[in-house]
């Protein structure tokens, strides 16, 4: 059985943390570092950071937040918001991450995603996905925060951007996000069955229970948690030993 990664994902502003409902309508919540040290200090296995508001200024400004992280927490980071080129993955590699998550320019002109494949492998590109509930089965990609349709289909969205060699699929349901009322599982489930990478689940985490349904019938291989961590309703110790207890296999990694 494959062991489930379990990820903090920080969302930044400026240089405040912050947490928001579908993608809007944002709280600043605190110092992002002191959060990402106690994330790892708890056992976490991985961190996201997400530049909020980089589609606004063109740019991912989080290279500083990462330097300074570095120094104190020493697990995997994916870095993602207004990566564009790849001098700008370049850069945030150098400051210290091990991932990048691209949305947008990826959309805008898929090569990126092979060219990143390619110079830095394919374990560093991970495909960032905003989606919206369409219809049954279906699902529209969004792009800049959940902000702008794309009239493209998730699914082939998805099969395609692997093709190209994105490694990881961070998917993020807009519709969940910040909900606090469980993921949806039917996209991730719809996305796990159509491509052979791993696919990390976001949005919707509000109880324990939440993460065991997005495991065993969604399919998911990680889970990000945001809110309930950041609102302490939940910490890593207590989501290995609720994993434990419903036979899920979970990366030991118990940074105390």
């Amino acid at each position: 059985m494959r062991k489930i990664r379990l990820i903090a994902r920080l969302d930044i502003k400026g240089p405040n943390l912050i947490k928001g409902i579908n993608l809007e309508g944002v709280r600043v919540i605190g110092c992002p570092h002191n959060f990402a040290k106690d994330y790892y200090l708890q056992g976490a296995d991985e961190l996201i950071y997400m530049d909020a508001v980089a589609s606004l200024y063109g740019r991912n400004s989080l290279g500083e937040i990462v330097e300074n992280v570095t120094k104190d927490v020493f697990i995997p980071i994916t870095v993602g918001g207004g990566i564009r080129s790849i001098e700008d993955v370049n850069h945030i590699l150098r400051c210290g991450a091990d991932k990048v998550a691209i949305n947008t320019a990826a959309i805008s002109r898929p090569e990126l995603i092979s060219e990143v494949a390619e110079k830095f492998g394919s374990q560093c590109m991970v495909l960032s996905v905003e989606a919206k509930f369409k219809e049954e089965g279906k699902w529209e990609a969004y792009v800049d925060n959940g902000r702008e349709p794309t009239g493209l289909d998730v699914s082939e969205w998805v099969k395609k951007a692997v093709t190209l060699g994105a490694g990881e699929v961070m998917l993020t349901s807009i519709d969940k996000e910040g909900t606090k009322k469980g993921f949806d599982i039917n996209l991730v489930k719809v996305i796990s069955e159509v491509v052979n990478v791993p696919i990390i689940a976001c949005g919707g985490m509000g109880k324990n229970i939440h993460l065991e349904d997005v495991v065993k019938i969604g399919g998911a291989d990680a889970v990000a948690f945001a809110s309930v961590l950041h609102y302490k309703k939940t910490t890593f110790p207590e989501l290995r030993e609720f994993a434990k207890n419903v036979n899920i296999e979970v990366r030991c990694n118990e940074n105390k």
